[in-house]
């Protein structure tokens, strides 16, 4: 999974970088959604994976399954892809540039699990107390885990905050038995 993300690295960010001059970063994002999309899907797989196909054969193939979801200059990248054989990339480097949009806008997606349904407002102070903490603009989603006691479990990217009960119980069990 490394070496996919490493020779997705520099694509990703060639968009980003191209995106952000463009002032078009929400148009990138959606049109390296639909491109990744369109390549996992089984069919596509194995156009790419075709020796009987040039890679301009296989460009064209994919911007067709594509249609109108792809701009000139997005089709143009598809063709870099393809002449280089990073087709398969795409959900990666889709990936990759989500997170380049995300620091640049300095917004976070997370993920609040509770035993129960939490209110509007009581997820808008939530978002507002995580706003502060991440210095960031927070992007709230509520998901109910009827495994969780009470409290909430909050993941923002790679940080996780553990203020569920069951959590709580076991650092206490940890602490007791050390």
């Amino acid at each position: 999974m490394a070496e996919l993300s490493t020779l997705a690295r520099p694509y990703a960010k060639a968009a980003f970088e191209y995106a952000l001059a463009a002032g078009d970063l929400a148009g990138w994002s959606d049109q390296l959604a639909t491109a990744a999309a369109v390549a996992q899907q089984d069919v596509m797989e194995k156009v790419l994976a075709s020796p009987s196909m040039t890679s301009s054969q296989q460009a064209q193939a994919f911007i067709d399954v594509c249609g109108d979801a792809l701009n000139d200059k997005a089709q143009n990248f598809i063709k870099v892809l393809a002449e280089n054989k990073r087709l398969a990339l795409l959900a990666e480097i889709s990936a990759i540039y989500e997170a380049h949009k995300a620091a640049q806008e300095k917004s976070v997606d997370v993920e609040l699990s509770t035993a129960f349904e939490l209110d509007a407002d009581t997820q808008q102070k939530l978002a507002a107390a995580l706003s502060g903490k991440l210095q960031r603009e927070v992007n709230v989603t509520a998901v109910v885990n009827k495994e969780l006691l009470g409290g909430v479990l909050v993941r923002a990217g790679d940080l996780v905050i553990d203020g569920s009960v069951r959590g709580r119980l076991a650092k206490l069990a940890e602490a007791m038995n050390s």
